[in-house]
């Protein structure tokens, strides 16, 4: 076996996820590249996805499908575990509401040398599409996505869960996926070996193709989750340690970021004007307390102009102006888009501090912040 032509070893975790298992696995198989073998994991699911994965361990073919199976641990552990019994020189990770096309490998492996000495290529990222449906949640992702790779650089950041691979000997040298972490395993390693001198390199070309996010409870819970454990991230790589390019997977968040604080500051502003026109129906302009309340008033409406500008204009107005374009504009799809960045914004703040409480308990893979540092 060359090193032009290398064994991946591709790992899948799921946990409830039965509905998805069938699709995932079929195009894991049905990759062009060659040698190759797939690993699923199942992580204490109750969904009878433990019965089908065991099921296809059954099946014969040329790509070998090893199946195993766990408690309740987390998606880090289970990746974990498939690395430690992967037989590749390169692992795959993906997840199992993605169908990657025939070629992703294939465009992968075709990434992993170097252009110049200086390189130490070790891992490689694909890009995702996240497909949609008629609703405003599904459009919203699906633009939020695109809009992210659209500018990608060759040498990035992040290798994304959904669709990366890494030299399997590297990742093993930074201790692997650490069961501890909560959520963002894929940013946590990229940026543990980007720390330690390597290289990870954006193939366009290797693409998967997500599931639409169709309900606003799920795609609220995976952004407060997203958050919380970014919470991580900020601490233990801050910008002034990190080496490499910058974090270039963030996206919308920060914008988005801003939608809840203005509307706090619009409520506090405005309330007093709008309470007194209903105390006091005598008032005049002469009364300085009405002014005052006229001046908030205006503070008011300038945070909502304010809030206006960053819905529509910008890095965030691209997605919601182009999730709208998929539908059909209407005032009905603007109050939609409203609605869901209000509570996309409280769900990052959620996040937040929820991140702040692991922090001060030391809790889902933080340091203690006046403890002994994480090794």
């Amino acid at each position: 076996m060359s090193d032009e032509n290398p064994m991946v070893s591709i790992t899948v975790c799921v946990r409830d996820g039965v509905d998805w298992i069938d699709g995932c696995l079929e195009s894991l198989i049905a990759q062009s590249y060659r040698p190759l073998e797939v690993i699923a994991i199942d992580d204490g699911s109750t969904d009878g996805s433990r019965e089908k994965l065991l099921d296809w361990k059954e099946r014969t073919g040329e790509v070998p499908i090893l199946i195993l199976t766990q408690e309740a641990k987390g998606l880090s552990a289970g990746r974990q575990k498939a690395v430690e019994q992967a037989k590749g020189k390169w692992v795959a990770i993906t997840d199992i509401d993605v169908r990657p096309e025939p070629d992703w490998i294939s465009n992968m492996v075709s990434e992993i040398h170097p252009i110049d000495g200086q390189e130490k290529i070790v891992a490689v990222t694909g890009r995702t599409i996240f497909e949609h449906e008629g609703d405003i949640v599904s459009r919203v992702r699906s633009v939020e996505i695109a809009t992210k790779y659209r500018s990608r650089p060759r040498r990035t950041s992040l290798a994304n869960g959904p669709c990366s691979m890494f030299e399997r000997e590297s990742l093993l040298e930074i201790g692997g996926f650490n069961p501890e972490w909560y959520h963002a395993e894929d940013m946590e390693v990229s940026l543990r070996l980007i720390s330690k001198g390597g290289a990870i390199i954006y193939a366009p070309d290797a693409v998967v193709h997500h599931v639409p996010e169709v309900e606003s409870p799920r795609f609220l819970a995976k952004r407060r989750r997203d958050a919380r454990a970014h919470m991580r991230i900020v601490r233990h790589f801050p910008r002034s340690k990190r080496k490499g390019p910058g974090l270039d997977f963030i996206g919308s968040s920060t914008l988005v970021l801003t939608i809840f604080p203005l509307w706090v500051m619009a409520l506090i502003s405005g309330i007093p004007f709008f309470f007194s026109l209903i105390t006091q129906p005598d008032w005049t302009w002469e009364d300085a307390k009405i002014r005052w309340q006229t001046q908030l008033l205006l503070a008011t409406i300038c945070l909502m102009a304010l809030h206006e500008f960053i819905l529509w204009r910008g890095p965030l107005g691209v997605v919601n102006r182009g999730a709208i374009k998929q539908g059909k504009w209407s005032l009905v799809a603007i109050f939609k888009i409203r609605n869901l960045t209000l509570r996309w914004s409280i769900a990052l703040w959620q996040g937040m501090l929820l991140g702040l409480t692991d922090a001060l308990r030391g809790k889902n893979g933080h340091r203690k912040l006046f403890g002994k540092k994480l090794k």
